[in-house]
């Protein structure tokens, strides 16, 4: 104990301690960031290639993306995304958390299930919805005509392609917001329940006035966290539909920022994009903080 509180009076062994973290994100992640800055406002056609130079203008890139219809729709595409991923994810890992707490030792069970799909490679769940949502041959399409329905339904047209990026999307991530929701119930003394039965208190008015009142300021975590990782989402829409549809519908801003820097090899233009998304991550996080402030109970 005295060890500790003299460490505590001499900061430089606490700054010792520090450095290590800090050299290494200055190397992995602010140096990249603030290049990836600079690289935006150069020219660069490709990969591990030197700049040519500044962009004439400077801000070139960021006149082209104001007049490309493809990052229209992939900001369109980008936002349905995020509003599915509060509603569907948030809302059903909430309802999934909620169910589960009740349930008492047998709930460990569905904590391993819920949250099992978190670990499966995004690549593999890719293809092995790419397999279920098969034109023909596939479960879905098998299943339908099981039930007597007349010819298959092309699940990766412009029509459905929306519902079938966004499935796969919306299943492996509702384990993770799960896992973060049931930790919060669990941190509920059981005293405040034992005292709210004695009242009269039935399982609906545990869940309305002490359940998730008490969880409010994790299920708002947890909606920063999904409209942030909503703009980021690559893995699995690539996997699906790596060049996009011919109609060019399905771009999300990840997966339109690697064609551009991946595909295209415009590296720059990529560059540009990238630091959009950031920008959008951090203006929607500040709102989302703002409208879901957290409150003490």
């Amino acid at each position: 104990m005295p060890m500790i509180s003299m460490m505590f009076k001499k900061k430089w062994p606490l700054f010792i301690l520090v450095l290590p973290t800090f050299v290494f994100m200055s190397i992995y992640l602010y140096y990249p960031f603030l290049m990836n800055i600079f690289n935006s406002f150069n020219t660069i056609n490709g990969l591990g290639t030197a700049s040519e130079g500044l962009n004439t203008p400077f801000y070139l890139n960021y006149i082209n993306m104001v007049k490309d219809p493809k990052i229209h729709i992939a900001l369109k595409n980008s936002m349905i995304f995020m509003v599915c991923t509060i509603v569907f994810q948030v809302g059903f890992s909430v309802a999934l958390a909620l169910m589960v707490d009740g349930i008492g030792r047998k709930a460990e069970f569905f904590r391993t299930v819920y949250f099992f799909p978190i670990v499966i490679s995004a690549t593999a769940l890719g293809l092995m919805f790419n397999l279920i949502f098969l034109y023909k041959g596939g479960m879905v399409n098998s299943f339908l005509s099981y039930l007597g329905a007349s010819g298959s339904v092309d699940w990766k047209d412009s029509k459905h392609w929306l519902f079938t990026a966004m499935l796969p999307v919306m299943w492996q991530y509702v384990g993770f917001y799960f896992v973060i929701i049931e930790t919060g119930l669990n941190n509920i003394s059981e005293e405040l329940y034992e005292a709210a039965r004695i009242d009269g208190a039935n399982q609906l008015q545990l869940v309305r006035f002490i359940k998730l009142p008490l969880i409010y300021n994790t299920v708002c975590t947890c909606i920063v966290l999904a409209i942030t990782g909503s703009l980021k989402i690559f893995d699995l829409p690539w996997t699906m539909f790596p060049n996009g549809l011919p109609e060019d519908m399905s771009w999300l801003l990840g997966t339109y920022m690697y064609k551009q820097t991946f595909i295209a090899s415009d590296v720059d233009y990529g560059s540009a994009i990238s630091l959009l998304i950031v920008v959008m991550g951090v203006i929607f996080a500040m709102i989302a903080n703002k409208v879901f402030k957290e409150k003490d109970y």
